[in-house]
């Protein structure tokens, strides 16, 4: 059946005016189709950028990407959060060179010392990237086990640790999502999240309510503003209740005890003991994932499937 009705003669309207009738109807209609009000709101992207339409933005900031993670099944992340200067070894090897030679050129320089001690500091935290690798591609190997749904490492698409955790998901040859930020500097997605499982966000707001949507577990390594950002907000909704718990794994624990020290928070009164349990750490991918997997069988409702028999 047609979805339109033929008509003989065409309806009123689907002609403009004819000149011959009125010779100012052409420049007015011409006008008229012109002009930013008779879009359509859904096209109108100067309409969509008004102030007073924020909220039609944030709902759809939102719902793009909900729309999409539940149309590919995605039940359960495990969010994987660090330092997007963290390189990969060769990578850090290379800049610590070019910062050695830098300084070789203009010894007593200070800021060339300080950049080299900095590329010094890189290349043993570059061994950080590697545990990221191998922890994404523990959680891509266990994908097929998932109970409930599908599991895939969740990050904020960009690099350093956040490559290495897609990364390590791809090595599994397991899909991964990236949860990318429109900032004021271009910058690009790393390469090794899933196509379909990338996407752009303008409100960080609507961004970090994704990463905790389906989070069973978030795993942070030494990152900087942002990455803490993002840990102390977690620890603050476990710690008020505004979300279940769930396991929180500071990757590195010497590095988490030199930038945040609960004790004194404790001390000071401003945390109770028990909150300093809401964390705990481990130094390697399988030490991380094991913690997951361990927290969620006492819990009476384990993430993946037993393992069976070849």
């Amino acid at each position: 059946m047609s979805a339109t009705i033929p008509r003989r003669p065409p309806p009123p309207g689907h002609r403009p005016k004819p000149t011959e009738d009125d010779p100012t109807a052409a420049a007015a209609i011409a006008a008229i189709l012109a002009h930013a009000s008779y879009r359509e709101a859904d096209q109108d992207v100067e309409f969509l950028n008004r102030n007073d339409t924020r909220g039609v933005r944030l709902q759809i900031d939102y719902q793009k990407a909900e729309t999409l993670l539940e149309g590919h099944g995605i039940a359960h992340t495990i969010v994987v959060f660090g330092s997007t200067r963290i390189d990969e070894p060769r990578a850090a090897a290379r800049a610590a060179a070019a910062a050695e030679a830098a300084l070789a050129a203009a010894p007593t320089d200070a800021a060339r010392q300080r950049d080299a001690a900095i590329a010094e500091r890189r290349v043993a935290n570059s061994r950080y990237y590697e545990i990221a690798r191998e922890f994404g591609r523990l959680v891509g190997v266990a994908e097929p086990r998932a109970r409930g749904g599908r599991i895939a490492v969740m990050t904020g698409g960009g690099p350093g640790i956040m490559e290495a955790a897609n990364r390590g998901a791809r090595d599994a040859a397991s899909r991964s999502i990236g949860l990318n930020i429109v900032l004021p500097h271009e910058q690009y997605p790393n390469p090794y999240v899933s196509p379909e499982l990338c996407f752009s966000f303008h409100y960080f707001a609507i961004r970090k309510l994704h990463f905790l949507l389906r989070a069973r577990a978030l795993v942070v390594f030494p990152g900087g503003y942002g990455t803490l950002d993002e840990l102390f907000e977690v620890l603050t909704l476990v710690q008020t209740g505004k979300i279940a718990p769930l396991p929180v794994v500071l990757v590195g624990e010497a590095y988490w005890r030199r930038v945040f020290n609960p004790d004194v928070l404790v001390e000071e009164g401003a945390i109770d003991p028990e909150d300093r349990d809401l964390f705990v750490f481990a130094e390697t991918a399988d030490a991380a994932w094991d913690i997951i997997l361990r927290w969620y069988e006492a819990t009476g409702a384990p993430l993946l499937h037993p393992e069976t028999s070849p």
